[in-house]
């Protein structure tokens, strides 16, 4: 291949044709992370305004709450950060996301992302997350765990928990048509209801009734204030629409379809079958054609650019902090991805490995992009987060705030001990889930709405600065933190274990001097350490995920 022409390539490009020329001669290819680091680094000033890797510290909290939601123990970051091999971060990846943790982790992030928040109506939230916790712990393909949640109708006990994303929407058609377009396909149509997207040309309101068509027929059975109820559906019913701006009142009709994707292949069926049950007077409906049963396949099919697309940037906005799309429900050409042609890679690669969660989680992990440290370098004046040269901070939500506080005030270590033989993670959650609450409480969004940009409430600070909770976490108790480091009368090793069990990271020597003036005059120690360590847990370090 003459290099004259390998110079004319742009990076992006010569990134894809040397691992097609590699894949079609037989060598090995570049691993996913590898191209990422690639792609990103694909500008002229990208060496010199870089981050360099986080240190082994930083990667530690960091990875630690990405993969299970917590922050290390004293003993676990003891170990890693005194560990010299050179593949301790590999190995530390593959253990997290073989961890119980990991599965919880992933069943409260996508609680939320799929569900809001909303308050149970018929499906007990311990039932879906154990679904969900279930589904990410067998590694379910992505695409199968959405196919489960759009097609169940609550009728089976076996299956009904998957059934909560519409059951408890109250199989709203509308709602629903809002939330999947949002959630699977990453544009968010809500304006395109009554009329075209007065902001984004690319939202039309023939785009909003395909998708929902595929819900119109659709009700609960036997009616809508049964707690029990499941999905029915009516064999006929056409869906037509008027653009309130339309001074002609045109009404335009739709089929069950999906934006810029064929119409449903919906088949003429003669009168009077219309249904393989009829409906009556207390009996549930069954159409000899379900338009709401075809959504899932053609939503997850092969040729779903869209579902892949939306897939990928959302586990990538997971855990690098923001969408190559961002929101990542404001897929638009106004709005175009920061990086398109890693954003395509990603889609083709995620389809490509069968949707597989954990393989694509560790490929975006195992890359220095998410490796880079979030110290901003001292020649960059502004930072831009679309480049991710520099890690992006993340706020904690509340689940993962509740569990780094229980694990950093030694409140885990106690119910570890406390349920000796019988411990387990499930039981553990269990036991430590009452104070959970009360994070979630007062850190989580109103419900039913999407959890956006991070906003500090008033209530927020009173809650960690003089709540009762947390004060009280900071008393000592048998196995405790405060029981721990006031045990320890040399006060390097005191400084170690505070800040190791808060913030995952040795003290600087300043630091060190802080805690020893603040223990030499202290008349009560207990307290005092609990003044430390308060601190330490108030502090915006611990808050967030950086």
């Amino acid at each position: 291949m003459p290099a004259l022409f390998l110079k004319r390539l742009p990076c992006a490009a010569l990134t894809l044709f040397l691992f097609t020329a590699a894949t079609t001669l037989g060598a090995e290819p570049e691993p996913l992370h590898g191209r990422i680091d690639r792609l990103i680094a694909a500008t002229p000033d990208y060496t010199k305004n870089v981050a360099p890797l986080a240190s082994d510290a930083e990667f530690l909290r960091r990875v630690y709450l990405d993969l299970s939601g917590t922050i290390p123990t004293s003993a676990e970051a003891r170990s890693f950060l005194n560990d010299k091999s050179a593949d301790k971060r590999v190995k530390l990846i593959d253990k997290l996301l073989a961890s119980p943790e990991y599965a919880r982790h992933m069943a409260n992030v996508w609680d939320v992302i799929l569900m809001d928040r909303r308050r149970d109506l018929r499906v007990p939230k311990n039932d879906w997350h154990e679904f969900l916790r279930n589904s990410f712990a067998s590694n379910k393909p992505y695409d199968e765990l959405v196919r489960e949640i759009l097609s169940a109708d609550g009728t089976d006990a076996k299956t009904r928990a998957a059934g909560k994303f519409l059951l408890d929407r109250d199989m709203d058609a509308y709602q629903a048509t809002r939330d999947v377009s949002r959630l699977f396909l990453g544009r968010n149509i809500r304006c395109a209801q009554c009329h075209d997207h007065p902001n984004v040309p690319d939202y039309f309101q023939e785009h909003f009734y395909g998708i929902y068509a595929y819900f119109s027929r659709s009700l609960l059975f036997p009616d809508d204030k049964a707690p029990t109820a499941s999905l029915a559906e009516k064999g006929e019913g056409d869906v037509t629409f008027v653009s309130v701006f339309d001074k002609a009142k045109t009404t335009k009709s739709t089929t069950p379809r999906l934006p810029g994707g064929k119409p449903v292949d919906e088949p003429k069926l003669e009168k009077g079958k219309e249904y393989t049950v009829a409906p009556a007077k207390g009996v549930k409906p069954v159409p000899a054609f379900s338009r709401r049963a075809q959504l899932a396949t053609m939503l997850t099919a092969g040729d779903s650019d869209a579902f892949r697309r939306t897939a990928a940037n959302r586990f990538w906005a997971q855990m690098l902090g923001r969408g190559l799309i961002d929101p990542p429900d404001l897929d638009f050409s106004g709005n175009p991805p920061s990086h398109p042609e890693l954003l395509d890679l990603l889609a083709q690669e995620f389809m490509d490995h069968k949707y597989d969660v954990k393989w694509f989680l560790r490929e975006l992990v195992l890359s220095e992009t998410y490796q880079r440290s979030s110290a901003v370098p001292p020649q960059v004046k502004e930072v831009d987060h679309e480049r991710y040269w520099i890690a992006n901070v993340k706020p904690l939500a509340p689940e993962a705030l509740a569990m780094a506080v229980l694990e950093a005030t030694g409140q885990t270590e106690v119910a570890r001990r406390a349920l000796s033989k019988n411990l387990n993670e499930s039981a553990l959650h269990g036991r430590l889930a009452p104070q959970m609450q009360e994070f979630v409480r007062v850190f989580a969004g109103r419900p039913g709405e999407p959890e956006e940009d991070f906003q500090a409430t008033l209530e927020q600070t009173l809650f960690l600065k003089n709540g009762a909770l947390v004060r009280g976490l900071l008393a000592p108790a048998p196995a405790d933190l405060i029981d721990r480091i006031n045990a320890l009368t040399d006060v390097n090793a005191l400084c170690d274990e505070v800040f190791l069990s808060i913030l995952t990271r040795r003290p600087t020597d300043e630091e060190r001097k802080d805690v020893a003036e603040a223990l030499k005059g202290a008349t009560n120690r207990p307290v005092a350490l609990g003044e430390i360590a308060w601190a330490l847990l108030a502090s915006a370090e611990f808050r967030f995920n950086h």
